[in-house]
């Protein structure tokens, strides 16, 4: 794949970061939440500090109680249990971002396909793409659950970041509505497929490639115990030095996304991550996250406040964003 296959800049970057690269620790900063209205100043400030230069940072004390966690994390693999020709009947759709996919997600800086399967939830096209309460009983009703109190948290991180570059406090809540039709928030369910009999080559290999988000805001839980996800700061772009986020209780992991970099003129970073394959001596079962991606409705327009690009919709960014992704171009 040539270096300029893709119409923008940030994939083009991914082609060229497939490899193993070094590994490094670093501190991801924890923000405490707790009293989130009388220490949003506060609250903000350390936001902003985290988002500006490593791009990823954790949430602690989020509101999000672990009970519902953990009975997310259990109906997402009685979904992901279910037989193909039962998920194949709620497959993903092209240009949705919506439906199971198995194996389908190829990264610009692998070539290849993603060891995974995945479901997408985005509430106004789901009408089809729901198990019947026979196939998955209350699937519905407790993700329906889950994906709120996800996006009233990512709100919350959000309305911070507007205050900061000098938006109004519920300018970016206005424009991720999902009352609207135009809502394309996404809640992800992934489930990383297990190492069986590997070769020596298939610990260098990813279970997901290199990539930065193509959101505003990501917030991810990990399930503890299974391990995984690396970072690489921009500023070590160039050595390719990665760090290990380990999957902890009560804590939500959080990330910038390109939409958000673009529309803070830069300024918010959108980090490279990856999910690497486990080594010799852990534990080769599968691994389950779920990832709430913070997507502006579609009729959203990007231009941050210094105007550095030219208005976009958040339609067709994101548009451009999953064609690349699901192995080919901007469609």
């Amino acid at each position: 794949m040539s270096a300029n296959s893709y119409g923008l800049a940030e994939l083009n970057k991914e082609t060229t970061v497939g490899g193993e690269g070094l590994e490094a620790e670093r501190e991801i900063r924890q923000i405490d939440m707790s009293d989130f209205e009388n220490r949003k100043a506060e609250i903000a400030d350390q936001l902003w500090e985290a988002a500006t230069t490593v791009g990823f940072f954790q949430l602690v004390n989020h509101g999000i109680p672990q009970e519902q966690i953990d009975e997310a994390f259990e109906y997402e693999a009685r979904f992901f249990d279910l037989p193909a020709e039962v998920k194949g009947k709620y497959p993903l759709l092209k240009g949705t971002n919506s439906g199971w996919e198995y194996k389908a997600q190829v990264r610009p800086s692998t070539g290849a396909a993603d060891q995974k399967e995945s479901y997408q939830i985005t509430l106004p096209r789901m009408a089809v793409l729901w198990p019947s309460e026979e196939e998955l009983p209350d699937f519905k009703e407790k993700m329906l659950a889950f994906e709120r109190v996800n996006w009233e948290l990512g709100m919350k991180v959000l309305s911070c970041f507007a205050l900061k570059l000098g938006f109004p406090e519920n300018f970016f809540t206005t424009l991720h509505d999902p009352s609207s039709k135009e809502y394309q928030s996404t809640l992800r369910l992934l489930h990383y497929l297990p190492l069986v009999d590997p070769k020596p080559e298939d610990y260098k290999a990813w279970r997901a490639g290199a990539h930065t988000d193509y959101d505003c805001l990501t917030l991810l839980h990990q399930r503890p115990g299974q391990g995984g996800l690396q970072v690489c700061p921009g500023h070590e772009y160039e050595s390719q030095t990665w760090t290990s986020i380990p999957p902890l209780p009560g804590v939500v992991t959080c990330n910038i996304g390109d939409m958000l970099m673009r529309w803070s003129d830069d300024k918010l970073k959108s980090t490279l991550h990856r999910v690497r394959m486990p080594r010799p001596d852990e534990p080769h079962g599968p691994r389950y996250s779920l990832a709430f991606f913070c997507q502006a409705n579609c009729d959203a327009v990007i231009q941050g406040p210094e105007k550095k690009y030219e208005p976009m919709t958040a339609h067709d960014y994101l548009q451009m964003r999953i064609a690349a992704n699901f192995g080919g171009k901007t469609m």
